[in-house]
């Protein structure tokens, strides 16, 4: 059954966007102003091997034997994720699928719920510009506060204006080259995704340079045009 004949089914979003993007952030907001749930891979993993859930007691044997979780599993958990009350108002996906093959998946199991997937957001960046946001972030080590070399440094370097630490730390992996490395690898695994979702008529870009909450604005606006 699809989804598309069935305009009381749960809208089901997924976002994609590289590393820095924005995705957290505006899924949370999504859930806010939306009531939808933000499901995301890892997260659905932990979940389920806490809960102790048929699926998860799978995951967890082939986590623990240092394997990478099937998407038979992985489908196997979203889809008692998505019986839940809790998503009956509709989900946003973050991280899945990562393939071709995984959405092709993922669009079977949404049919046989009546569902499918009405919007497949796609936060586009300028790549240059993504490197410097993020190989220039640091945070203060004492009480979290964030700081950017560029956009938001400390009054007096290196000391927080928050709570005076001179503790900052940066992540190993914001520096220039590796993001730019993962942003290449992002752009060439996604792009069969992004043919894909377009040749289904659901793909939406979104600009996602920006002010967040304009950028929030228009994803409100695609929200409630594919729950009307």
């Amino acid at each position: 059954m699809d989804g598309s004949n069935n305009p009381s089914a749960a809208p089901v979003l997924i976002l994609l966007g590289p590393p820095g993007a924005g995705k957290g952030t505006q899924a949370r907001m999504l859930e806010d102003s939306f009531g939808l749930v933000q499901l995301s891979t890892g997260d659905l993993l932990r979940a389920a091997v806490a809960a102790g859930t048929e699926a998860g007691k799978q995951a967890k044997a082939v986590m623990e034997s240092g394997g990478l979780v099937s998407d038979e599993i992985v489908l196997a958990i979203l889809k008692d994720r998505l019986a839940e009350p809790d998503c009956a108002k509709g989900v946003i996906l973050d991280g899945f699928p990562r393939t071709t093959v995984q959405a092709e998946a993922l669009d079977d199991l949404l049919a046989a719920n009546g569902q499918r997937i009405n919007a497949a957001i796609s936060l586009d960046v300028d790549d240059a510009e993504m490197v410097t946001r993020i190989a220039g972030r640091f945070t203060c080590g004492g009480c979290g506060e964030g700081y950017h070399d560029t956009f938001k440094a400390p009054v007096v370097a290196e000391t927080c204006d928050k709570c005076g630490s001179i503790n900052m730390v940066r992540r190993a992996d914001d520096n220039a080259e590796t993001v730019a490395s993962r942003l290449e690898a992002y752009h060439a695994q996604t792009a069969p995704l992004i043919d894909y979702y377009d040749g289904k008529g659901v793909l939406v870009r979104v600009v996602a340079m920006g002010d967040i909450k304009a950028i929030a604005a228009d994803l409100g606006a695609i929200v409630s045009r594919v729950s009307a």
